[in-house]
């Protein structure tokens, strides 16, 4: 029911491939984009083996960022709407002693950054030695220099016997080392190839620096916009352009990584929640973050590489979603956009004096 009510009919290829080897038990290293489904596909089988009737923690899910924590949590609340499954988050920038009083209640399913429930664990108040299953969602991330060290710590806690589901869109060496030492026999799913710069139609418009802020007026005055997402490339450029766009007299939120986590946390939860129409961010905002009115995506600075572009671009045309991704285009972005467009495969054309609205408004 609970899946049946999030609106999911279908299975995605993710979906159909990781669901049913989780549930016979076995390890899976899943490579896949985001909006693929990613999130289900683990969410699913997690809330499907857990015992409701043991208070234990059960199943521990790791994610890199707080942002992503908060939204896997609720994916699984959702899908567990009719279960007696208690869900917990937990991550780092928020008041210890709550996480404290919080685990004295049942919790069966716990989602958080790695260096938060590592902390809890050495403390022994969150005890894992009933953990049957361990999810790392993008693994890439939560195995890099910064994470690493957690997770090692981490698997400690944890039983022997347990299964873990690592999904990741890219697969540099840490991933295969930790594979190698950690995972047996692994089940390997890999749908690299569904780009989720599918359903998206990608435009660049050549313009000076100076320009831009009047280009983006024109396209707010011009395009169907639900809800945009406005990415620049530094956290001082995203303070300016956003008070640029009010006083253009439209509402505007913005968002990065020297604000306060609450902070972030209460307009994340209101751009989605729809109070506002235009989010403008840093890149701390590109990684799994999937909301589905999104639209439109507006790369005001053009990113530097291929993987930044397509986490930015990929957030406007989620599975089965159609979307637009518009590049304001300097003369010095321009060997970065032909190499992007070489690296993915993909065409960023000249943007028309009028864009077809079926191909982003459904």
């Amino acid at each position: 029911m609970g899946i049946y009510e999030k609106g999911f009919e279908n299975p995605s290829p993710i979906q159909e491939e990781s669901i049913p080897i989780a549930l016979t038990g076995s390890d899976i290293l899943a490579r896949a984009k985001n909006g693929t489904g990613k999130t289900a596909a683990f969410c699913i089988p997690a809330l499907e083996k857990i015992d409701q009737d043991k208070n234990v923690i059960q199943v521990v899910i790791l994610v890199p960022t707080r942002e992503l924590a908060l939204q896997t949590s609720q994916v699984c609340k959702e899908l567990g709407k009719h279960l007696k499954i208690q869900v917990m988050v937990t991550t780092g920038g928020t008041s210890l002693k709550d996480d404290i009083m919080r685990l004295y209640q049942p919790v069966h399913l716990l989602v958080g950054t790695p260096g938060r429930i590592l902390d809890l664990a050495k403390k022994g108040i969150c005890v894992l030695n009933d953990c049957s299953m361990l999810v790392m969602d993008e693994a890439d991330k939560l195995l890099s220099p910064e994470f690493q060290p957690s997770i090692e710590q981490l698997i400690h806690f944890v039983p022997a016997n347990r299964q873990i589901l690592l999904f990741s869109a890219t697969f540099p060496v840490t991933v295969k080392e930790f594979k190698d030492k950690y995972l047996q026999k692994p089940y390997v799913v890999n749908l690299m190839d569904e780009l989720t710069l599918k359903g998206i139609t990608q435009y660049y418009a050549f313009v000076e620096e100076r320009q831009k802020v009047h280009c983006l007026n024109t396209l707010f005055s011009k395009l169907q916009i639900n809800q945009s997402i406005i990415f620049c490339n530094s956290v001082n450029r995203v303070e300016l352009l956003a008070k640029k766009i009010t006083e253009l007299g439209y509402s505007c939120f913005y968002i990065h990584a020297k604000m306060l986590q609450d902070h972030r946390n209460r307009v994340f939860h209101d751009f989605r929640n729809g109070a506002c129409r235009n989010l403008v961010c840093t890149d701390l905002f590109t990684r799994g973050i999937d909301i589905q009115a999104v639209n439109v995506v507006i790369n005001f600075d053009f990113p530097k590489n291929a993987e930044t572009y397509l986490h930015r671009v990929g957030r406007s045309g989620r599975f089965g979603h159609l979307g637009l991704a518009v590049n304001l285009i300097t003369y010095d972005d321009r060997f970065n956009l032909f190499r992007i467009e070489q690296e993915l495969g993909t065409e960023i054309k000249q943007i028309p004096p009028q864009i077809d609205q079926a191909v982003y408004c459904r």
